[in-house]
């Protein structure tokens, strides 16, 4: 596995004062972009099928072990204060379940059994779409969940950092980026970590744009839950409407927070109610629902 080889840039690294080291990393990890865009066709097709699970109601879902699996979990919970989903709509499991998150838990990366009995606990079925995650594409706990999710029907995706792996045969998209050899041998929370990170952000935002989440490049259904984000909903209005803060923020009053529905209400000269309707009518498409 490439993942697990030794880098000969590397091999004196402990000679190196601090910043040699540092630049060190730092050339390593520019190739993982270049990495990343080989598999862009790939990484396309993937956003297509999750797209088409979730319009009709199903839910993303992220499996894997130790770092891959803990960025699996960041994705799925970074989804419903960014584009107003429901928590379960994207999930995250991690073997050896939330306190995995903070501690390493042993061998739960081979424990197939277990991987069966997370996708039970969430009633996974064939309506759904899962991601493997796994840098080496060789954990057990990552293949079995796979096997069962093929078992159902459902759609598969695979994500690796290695070749001609064990995940590659069993999804129906894999995205592999071939990072090569990390700067700690087999530290797969460096390069790996990083293209696996790039390459969960382009598959949950690419689809959550293809729904609608968007429009242009702003947050039209990010969900307020703090001030920054109650700022910037505000901002928001007042940039796609022209109305004044103090206005934009009675506008969203009225429509309890929901930013395409005041947007729409305010732009179209439509009621609160009517926003909303055209907003359903176009299946949540801000621009659809201002063209109509």
């Amino acid at each position: 596995m490439t993942t697990e080889q030794s880098n000969p840039d590397s091999s004196s690294i402990d000679t190196m004062d601090s910043l040699a080291i540092v630049d060190l990393i730092n050339r390593e990890d520019q190739g993982v972009a270049s990495a990343v865009a080989t598999q862009r066709v790939a990484i396309a097709a993937a956003i297509d099928r999750i797209t088409k699970i979730m319009a009709a109601g199903g839910r993303l879902i992220y499996v894997g072990a130790g770092s891959s699996g803990r960025l699996g979990v960041l994705d799925a919970s970074e989804c419903p204060p960014t584009f107003n989903v429901t928590q379960d709509t994207v999930i995250g499991i991690i073997a050896g379940g939330p306190t995995a998150l903070t501690n390493a838990i042993e061998g739960a990366e081979d424990d197939e059994a277990t991987a069966v009995v997370d996708l039970k606990l969430i009633e996974f079925q064939r309506t759904d779409i899962l991601v493997g995650v796994a840098t080496s594409g060789h954990t057990p706990y990552v293949l079995a969940a796979i096997r069962y999710a093929n078992f159902l029907g459902a759609p598969t995706i695979g994500v690796t950092c290695n070749e001609a792996t064990p995940l590659h045969p069993l999804v129906d998209v894999i995205i592999a980026p071939i990072v090569g050899p990390e700067v700690i041998t087999g530290s797969t929370r460096l390069k790996a970590g990083t293209a696996t990170k790039m390459v969960l952000n382009m598959l949950s935002t690419g689809a959550m744009i293809r729904l609608g989440k968007t429009y242009g490049n702003l947050m039209v259904d990010l969900r307020a839950t703090n001030t920054k984000l109650r700022q910037r909903c505000v901002r928001i209005v007042q940039m796609l409407t022209g109305l004044d803060d103090e206005a934009a923020q009675q506008l969203l009053e009225q429509a309890n927070g929901q930013l395409k529905t005041a947007i729409v209400a305010q732009r179209c000269a439509v009621s609160i109610a009517d926003a909303r309707a055209r907003l359903r009518a176009a299946h949540g498409h801000l621009r659809t629902a201002l063209h109509q």
